[in-house]
């Protein structure tokens, strides 16, 4: 790592400390989004880490990245939701967008002025990606969009959509799809064809917004065709290795949420008393103590390989797809030994166990469900040791 890195990591730490857990349990009892938070990041400069610098970026590494999301975890984890699909925005356009479309939108993502979503998922297609119906018609130098989009994370205030769609029926299905760079107006329920029809409550994860998109004959330029012509019918592959990344956002998250229920713990196994002594001294919480802090490193390990990898340039759905599987569940796994060791204190909101505990299963499901990671895994285990 380079200097400019680990500076990089301290300072997010510091910022950690003094702006976000302070204020973490009143925007999430509220679920509120967090404004003011938000400009704060964009004055350090986090919504350009991996931009390219001359694009105005930081033109940091996933390895970098990954380490960020971790420590914004670490405070709660919906801050770093709002990196996750920024981010990945980011390198779709910088690895496949054409030149024009890298100089007209990286420069603003970098300053956090464009923030963007990513938008694959429907009501009736989740992890069955070839199953998408949001179409587009091209007519004339515009596309025109009908379909609705699900669970897009920043989906209120980015004005960025970076969107997969259908253009063209092909036989396999995924063939025939492509992304589109949707523009409309951050924050605004109604914006020409595009509607905010509604924000979807969730269990935690609060203070980020999750909704359902509308889109009725939204017209998009053909110039935000993500690639260009040569982009035509590739979208299915270029979301996915965005996907990557998404993956290894999440396992950050998860190694940030299951790092603060261990410290959590682990300085309240000290603190409270039972019996005579430190709840710390029983062995029955050591032994919990144990697997939780296994269980953090091992996690983290699977998350910076997998972002090396990334890095690398290379090929990750394994190494992204281990890492969020065995992250997450670790994640859950500890927050629920947190939330024993703490007792009836871990069942009350006070205490920052109880919204650790809500947080956790996002990552179980989130970038697609461990059911999927199993069968990415299984078949790229298969393909690397066929016989």
């Amino acid at each position: 790592m380079s200097a400019v890195s680990d500076d990089l990591i301290d300072l997010v730490r510091t910022f950690t400390e003094k702006e976000i857990i302070p204020i973490a349990g009143d925007f999430d009892a509220a679920d509120e989004y967090p404004a003011g938070l938000v400009e704060k990041m964009k004055e350090l400069g986090l919504f350009g880490i991996t931009v390219p610098e001359p694009f105005g970026g930081l033109g940091l590494d996933y390895s970098t990245y990954a380490r960020i999301v971790e420590e914004l975890a670490y405070g709660w984890m919906s801050v770093s939701g709002f990196l996750n699909t920024h981010f990945m925005g980011c390198f779709l356009i910088n690895s496949f967008g054409t030149e024009e479309q890298r100089e007209r939108f990286l420069p603003r993502m970098a300053t956090g002025e464009i923030r963007a979503a990513y938008s694959l998922s429907e009501p009736d297609a989740g992890s069955d990606v070839a199953a998408i119906k949001t179409r587009a018609v091209r007519d004339g130098d515009e596309f025109v969009v009908n379909g609705t989009k699900m669970w897009l994370t920043n989906g209120l205030h980015a004005d960025l959509v970076v969107m997969l769609v259908k253009t063209e029926d092909t036989d396999p299905p995924h063939r025939g799809m492509s992304v589109l760079l949707v523009e409309k107006s951050g924050g605004e329920l109604e914006y020409e064809g595009i509607t905010v029809s509604r924000k979807i409550k969730k269990l935690g994860y609060k203070g980020i917004e999750t909704v359902e998109l509308h889109l009725a004959d939204q017209r998009v330029p053909a110039a935000n065709l993500l690639g260009g012509e040569a982009g035509l019918g590739m979208g299915f592959r270029y979301m996915m290795q965005a996907v990557e990344l998404g993956r290894i956002n999440i396992s950050a998250r998860a190694v940030g949420v299951a790092r603060r229920a261990f410290e959590e713990s682990i300085r309240y196994a000290q603190e409270r008393q039972a019996f005579g002594k430190a709840i710390a001294g029983h062995q029955a919480i050591q032994f919990k103590l144990a697997e939780m802090g296994t269980k953090v490193h091992a996690a983290r390990l699977l998350m910076q390989d997998a972002a090396r990898k990334k890095d690398s340039g290379e090929r990750c759905d394994l190494e992204a797809g281990m890492a969020k599987l065995f992250a997450s569940e670790a994640c859950w796994e500890v927050c629920q030994e947190a939330l024993r060791i703490h007792g009836g204190n871990g069942y009350a909101a006070e205490y920052p166990i109880e919204r650790l505990y809500r947080d956790a299963p996002l990552m179980i499901v989130g970038e697609g469900t461990n059911e999927i990671q199993k069968m990415v895994i299984g078949r790229r285990l298969l393909e690397e040791y066929h016989v």
